[in-house]
């Protein structure tokens, strides 16, 4: 008989668990990805070309996707509060050097390139330490509100950023990201606890889910996709606003910190959809192709600037965010328990490589050509990956089985 799940034995401290794990990822993803939102700042002060700039866009992501397999590792051993807590406190230390030791643009590279190492340790253990706190029925929720973090977190950086290097340079908004860090990983250190485990995360190993069917492949090659409409709006968007607009950087910064918000709510909605119809990969084939359409719309308003390009931009923000949650979720539900941790490491690595090659290939696109180019590119991308997912039929009766088994079992690997 399996021990009571970590829900039944302490049913309210769960939300707890799941706002702590949020909180890490969003100050992860505020500096992972929030180097776009100092564009305008390094190329009028540190007189960087775009290319450049999108160089330092992709190196926090770059130095993520290398730590995933370590930091995974230590969590197997070690458990999510200590690998979250150190991970995060180190990237509050690379961020501190940033802000204040950092001379030229190799040496801030590098620097950001440890801190999303060292920030690589929220993506290895934040998602098993919200899953192991959450039976299989609240799954979609739990889930949807974790992944909120990376438009929450772009959407902080898109909000103080701008200002904060606008009055105090590039070492002011690394200041402000290294002292959010490090508050976060002393709040971890203080009040997370690890998930218990059920008698089930000691069963035999299922079989390998890879073999026989394409499935979760499809998946990952599907959100790998999904990610260049993402990154292209999210990473472009300040400095479309202030290139083809006019826009202040600061008056830009908030109006993408709305459509970060506005993708953070999407996620949980999204979420929520994929419970009441039974399937997560029906809804994201469907805001596959309507990701296509608005980006498509965002390529003919940049094409064409008028006074449809903001509100245009904010639509792209907010729905290239929403099927980001779907993706993990299918891929941990078709895996099973047994491979779900491996497969999320696949999952995961295929993500945040195509995510770390989006700013400066578009970069590239962009000074060579204009912005449309760019976003008519990520349209098509995002037509490859709703043919790409595959047709619910093939996942419906494992997410139901999923949904059904009960409390859900977290077994320890080294990927998520």
């Amino acid at each position: 008989m399996d021990a009571p799940s970590t829900e039944e034995v302490h049913p309210m401290r769960r939300w707890l668990m799941l706002a702590l794990g949020t909180a890490a990822q969003t100050a992860a993803c505020a500096f992972v990805y929030g180097i776009p939102y100092l564009a305008a700042t390094l190329r009028t002060k540190e007189h960087l070309s775009l290319t450049q700039v999108g160089l330092l866009v992709a190196a926090p992501t770059a130095g993520l996707v290398l730590a995933l397999y370590l930091w995974g590792a230590a969590a197997d051993r070690w458990g999510e509060r200590v690998v979250i807590a150190v991970g995060l406190g180190a990237a509050a230390g690379a961020l501190a050097a940033a802000a204040w030791a950092a001379h030229g643009m190799v040496a801030l590279g590098l620097l950001l390139v440890l801190a999303g190492a060292a920030g690589a340790s929220v993506y290895s253990a934040s998602g098993r330490l919200v899953m192991g706190w959450f039976s299989a029925r609240e799954r979609g929720l739990a889930m949807g509100i974790r992944q909120t973090s990376t438009p929450l977190g772009m959407g902080v950086a898109a909000l103080a950023m701008p200002p904060l290097s606008d009055a105090h340079g590039v070492g002011g908004a690394m200041g402000f990201l290294a002292v959010t860090c490090g508050v976060i990983a002393v709040l971890i250190a203080l009040f997370a606890a690890d998930p218990a485990r059920t008698a089930k995360a000691a069963a035999e190993p299922a079989p390998n889910p890879y073999r026989g069917s394409t499935v979760l492949w499809r998946v990952h090659g599907s959100a790998a996709l999904l990610v260049i409409p993402q990154f292209t709006a999210g990473a472009f968007a300040l400095v479309l606003l202030v290139d083809v607009r006019g826009w202040s950087p600061v008056h830009a910064g908030q109006l993408i910190a709305v459509a970060q918000g506005l993708g953070a709510l999407s996620r949980i909605l999204v979420g929520r959809w994929s419970d009441a119809v039974g399937s997560r990969l029906r809804p994201m084939r469907q805001l596959a192709l309507l990701t296509a359409a608005v980006v498509g719309a965002t390529a003919l308003a940049t094409g064409f600037p008028s006074a449809l390009t903001p509100p245009l931009l904010v639509a792209a923000i907010a729905l290239t965010a929403s099927t980001n949650g779907l993706s993990f979720t299918a891929t941990a539900e078709r895996a099973g328990p047994a491979w779900s941790g491996r497969a999320l490491g696949v999952h995961n690595t295929g993500q945040n490589l195509t995510a770390a090659l989006v700013p400066p290939v578009m970069a590239a696109v962009i000074s060579a050509t204009a912005y449309w180019p760019a976003f008519t590119l990520a349209a098509l991308t995002a037509c490859v990956s709703a043919a790409l997912v595959p047709l619910p039929a093939a996942s419906a009766d494992r997410s139901r089985a999923a949904r059904e088994s009960g409390p859900a079992v977290v077994v320890r690997s080294r990927h998520e």
